[in-house]
């Protein structure tokens, strides 16, 4: 067999405790010492050159040849996708932390440890099995596959396919049909091959026409909606603001329902990494956050309906449960809570449109971030998606551009994603800047920029465009009665107008102009379009919740 990905460890002055330490990844990683940056940089490169990758660098903080940060940097343009620790000696970690951790929030390297002082440091491990384990999942090969997809071309299908796998927290990969793999799942399929193909760990192998197979094949047929009884609380939604509602609903007693039309995480969960997540140090992708809150509200009792698009709301009369239908059947809810996000906007170039899915994408897309190596790559946008977006490409593509309008990122940017765009060497900031035009032979191949201020226009070639434009709603499923504002976004609290007041009272901070039915998230009017307060938003609107039941209780 030969050795897995390589884990290269920097340690001059203290090999045996860093050896002795990382003991416990020498039968399924490549655990290689070295004494200087110098070296480590031949080892790397004898690595790669041999056909093998590095997972992870963990260094010392001094090292004799170089300075660290600086050796990462050059271990970084060696391989993009190895993540870079330090750990450091406990006589020199309080002393090397100042300097290092505002290192680290610039990212500069991924995490900085205290030397394991014996085999059983787990709170070491969990550091680095943590690390290890958000490489494996970005990589463009896993080393765990629990799906595999067989097809001859890296179409729109088979990639949407896989970012819906990717989303949902199931590796996997793409084999061509004349592979080992391939030959493997084609001799499980009877008839002609047609493409893509899909096996799953079920054993069983499905021909995908669209990502709903792919639910089907995974999960079975979709759930039949069989809620024979009213619910508390009807959750239409399943990002951030619609899972910390559904935990903190069902860990509370009520009866909670989650409707998700797609992927659990919605636009969060094609973030890459979320650094200024509260809780987690070291970042959090999106994929995983929604999984375990998933799996948080599942253990208290919650239900999810996944791939079920609610396709109409009934409003209830004063006293009734309001209705939410879909094509699978109907729920019935004293309350509702209206999270169903947004989607990014058209960038409404046509010859750009034809070529979604073909180097043309609207969102992060991190599959399609793989297939983006020695591809020159644009990202349009100024938010921190978009400066996600950028650093999760540059571990693979040659060159990333951010493309704006504005003048700079400031504005619309969080500080510690300007800071390390800055110091990655292949994004650079296009300002003042737009997408008029683009195109290709059955794939993108170039693009069209033209700048605001002189309509001065340019053309490049581009492998790659991920659209990260700003947000509209998904509410065509939103009766009138809830009142919307001139973008379509739900109005809540005191920007309900007052005619839609009760007793000269404006309805409760998230609470929309009809009783019972709440909006948290991206979708209300209002809201800041970050993670953390859409999760805070879901949370804050359960109180509400019990409130309005308990009236309805007091009332019968």
């Amino acid at each position: 067999m030969s050795p897995g990905p390589a884990i290269v460890l920097v340690a001059p002055d203290h090999p045996e405790e860093m050896r002795a330490g990382l003991a416990r990844y020498v039968h399924e990683y490549d655990v290689r010492v070295t004494g200087s940056c110098h070296a480590a940089l031949a080892t790397t490169h004898e690595i790669v050159q041999a056909g093998g990758t590095v997972a992870m660098v963990v260094s010392e903080s001094r090292l004799p040849d170089a300075e660290v940060l600086h050796c990462f940097a050059k271990l970084r343009e060696k391989v993009p996708t190895a993540r870079r620790v330090v750990a450091a000696h406990w006589e020199r970690f309080l002393d090397d932390a100042p300097d290092l951790r505002s290192a680290m929030a610039r990212g500069e390297f991924d995490a900085y440890l205290l030397m394991p002082r014996g085999t059983r440091d787990e709170e070491f491990h969990h550091a680095i099995t943590e690390i290890l384990s958000d490489w494996g999942s970005t990589v463009p090969d896993p080393e765990v596959v629990s799906v595999k997809i067989i097809s001859p071309v890296r179409d729109a299908l088979t990639l949407s396919i896989r970012d819906f796998l990717d989303r949902m927290g199931m590796p996997n990969r793409i084999w061509e049909p004349d592979s080992d793999a391939g030959r493997h799942v084609l001799e499980r399929w009877e008839g002609e091959p047609v493409f893509p193909l899909v096996f799953g760990g079920n054993g069983l192998v499905t021909h995908a026409t669209s990502v709903r197979d792919v639910a089907r094949s995974v999960y079975g047929a979709p759930t039949e909606i069989d809620v024979d009884r009213v619910v508390d609380v009807a959750i239409v939604g399943g990002g951030p603001a619609g899972l910390a509602a559904a935990v903190y609903a069902a860990s509370e007693g009520l009866s909670a329902i989650i409707l998700e039309a797609e992927a659990i995480g919605g636009q969060a969960g094609t973030s890459s990494m979320i650094r200024n997540y509260l809780g987690f140090p070291r970042g959090i992708s999106g994929m995983r956050l929604a999984q375990r809150a998933r799996n948080q509200a599942l253990r208290f009792g919650a239900r999810f309906f996944t791939g079920q698009v609610v396709e109409q709301m009934r409003v209830g009369p004063p006293g009734q449960p309001h209705v939410l239908c879909t094509e699978s059947g109907e729920v019935r809810a004293r309350a509702v809570v209206i999270s169903s996000g947004v989607a990014y906007r058209k960038l409404r170039v046509e010859s750009l449109d034809a070529l979604t899915g073909a180097g043309v994408h609207y969102g992060a897309a991190m599959s399609a971030a793989r297939e983006m190596e020695g591809q020159d790559v644009y990202v349009v946008g100024g938010g921190n998606s978009a400066g996600q977006a950028a650093v999760h490409l540059a571990r693979f593509a040659r060159s990333v551009t951010i493309v704006v309008r504005r003048d700079d990122l400031a504005a619309t940017m969080s500080s510690y994603l300007i800071a390390e765009i800055e110091l990655n060497r292949r994004i650079t900031v296009r300002p003042s800047a737009r997408v008029v035009d683009g195109g290709g032979e059955a794939r993108l191949e170039w693009l069209e920029l033209e700048d605001v201020h002189t309509s001065a226009r340019e053309r490049v070639d581009a492998g790659g465009l991920f659209l990260l434009l700003g947000a509209e709603p998904h509410g065509d499923w939103i009766p009138p009665e809830v009142v919307r504002d001139d973008s379509g976004f739900v109005v809540t609290g005191r920007d309900v107008p007052k005619h839609h007041w009760r007793d000269g009272l404006p309805p409760e901070n998230l609470a929309t102009s009809v009783p019972g039915v709440y909006a948290a998230g991206d979708v209300r009017s209002g809201s800041m379009k970050r993670v953390a307060s859409a999760s805070g938003e879901g949370a804050s609107v359960v109180p509400l919740v019990h409130a309005y039941l308990a009236a309805g209780e007091r009332a019968g």
